[in-house]
């Protein structure tokens, strides 16, 4: 059997999600698991070498995280320039901030190395459709991580939509986000890096989370009720002050919470509210219900449950007495019928596919530009106060 190594640039591992998501869960649990088995004569085996600007960082990381996936410490440097270049990668991968991306396209498209990054892909839709364009030149295979769609409570309303649970879908609500601490009591440390809350470094709320609601409306209801056609959104930057992680005071200048309404293209509302600034009370981080004419579901990060047409309630207007109804019992909760790996993990297994065997891989630069369209125009809609067009790229 042949065992096909890979060879990995992984630069923006030293951040929270490089090294959890990205390392530890996705590369170091393909390494584990014995690499991705294609047929009982091939397995690409990834073969990573992390690359960032400080060396004890990755020193810390390659000696934490090496030994148990192939017995020493693993590969580190400092020169980007030379890891990307080094006959032995294959793949350079980016999860850095997003000011940063474009380097790291470029320097993949300088030297025909095919191309995976973290999203956003830039802060505007020119530059992000740009690096598409560049890593379609050089004819480089390339993918923007999409993890949301491989999370076992999506993968869940994605199965109800198939089986037309749903009847005629008539409107969808998203509610995002959590406390984020400003930093200034000591016992409360921040817990996101203080450059998302800078605008001048590419931070806020809607360049952060918009990319993301735009290949999630897509890949739930492109098929069924089309892709995004208008928009409207506010936002608000309510903090202006924070405490970064060298415990001096800054200036907040970037959106923290935002609330948008995106209508598709069959005039189904999407209401999405997204904010770094609100205490959760439900049942995710994350929740999207979806309510149709024959039934309704609510999906988290994992869960989903349901209510039918025959199973809804029929409340009366009261406020003289106590609600005599219990509204969560009236919900089902989906059973678990088959086993969900990391989602992260997933995706990266298909870009591995991709690259060694020209899988498709729908992902591409080019749909990232798609989100970063939505977080433009969704600033464009807050500038103006007005509905905006969704074009096509």
């Amino acid at each position: 059997m042949e065992t096909r190594r890979i060879g990995i640039a992984m630069s923006g591992v030293t951040g929270r999600m490089g090294t959890n998501q990205h390392l530890i869960r996705s590369i170091i649990a393909i390494i584990k698991q014995g690499g991705v088995r294609v047929s009982p004569e091939l397995t690409l085996m990834p073969d990573p070498v992390l690359v960032g600007r400080n060396e004890n960082k990755l020193r810390a990381l390659a000696e934490a995280h090496g030994p148990d996936a192939i017995g020493g410490p693993l590969k580190y440097t400092t020169d980007a320039s030379g890891a990307v270049a080094s006959d032995d990668c294959d793949i350079v991968f980016d999860a850095s901030t997003t000011q940063h991306r474009a380097r790291f396209v470029e320097l993949a498209a300088e030297h025909g190395k095919h191309v995976y990054c973290e999203k956003p892909t830039a802060t505007t839709t020119a530059d992000a459709l740009a690096l598409a364009d560049l890593a379609e030149s050089k004819g480089i295979k390339n993918g923007v991580v999409a993890d949301k769609l491989w999370l076992p409570g999506i993968r869940k309303l994605k199965t109800l939509i198939a089986q037309d649970f749903f009847g005629e879908i008539v409107s969808v609500r998203g509610d995002f986000g959590y406390w984020v601490f400003t930093g200034e009591y000591p016992d409360q440390p921040a817990q996101r890096p203080s450059w998302n809350y800078r605008e001048e470094d590419g931070g806020g709320i809607m360049v952060d989370m918009f990319c993301h609601w735009r290949y999630v409306l897509d890949g739930l209801f492109g098929d069924v009720c089309g892709g995004v056609e208008r928009l409207v959104a506010h936002a608000t930057t309510d903090i202006k002050a924070r405490v970064d992680e060298n415990g001096n005071t800054y200036k907040a200048t970037a959106d923290d919470s935002a609330y948008a309404i995106f209508l598709l293209k069959n005039g189904v509302p999407c209401q999405f509210n997204s904010s770094w600034v609100t205490r959760v009370r439900r049942d995710d981080l994350l929740t999207i219900q979806i309510d149709g004419t024959k039934g309704s579901a609510v999906a988290g990060l994992r869960g989903c449950k349901v209510q039918p047409l025959a199973a809804t309630p029929k409340p009366v207007w009261n406020p003289d007495i106590p609600q005599p109804i219990d509204f969560y019992e009236g919900w089902s909760e989906m059973p678990e019928q088959t086993q969900h790996d990391n989602a992260f993990k997933i995706q990266w297994e298909l870009f591995l596919r991709h690259v060694a065997l020209d899988e498709p891989f729908p992902w591409t630069l080019r749909e990232g530009a798609k989100g970063v369209q939505l977080a433009e125009l969704g600033l464009e809609s807050w500038r103006n106060r007005s509905w905006v067009d969704v074009g096509d790229l």
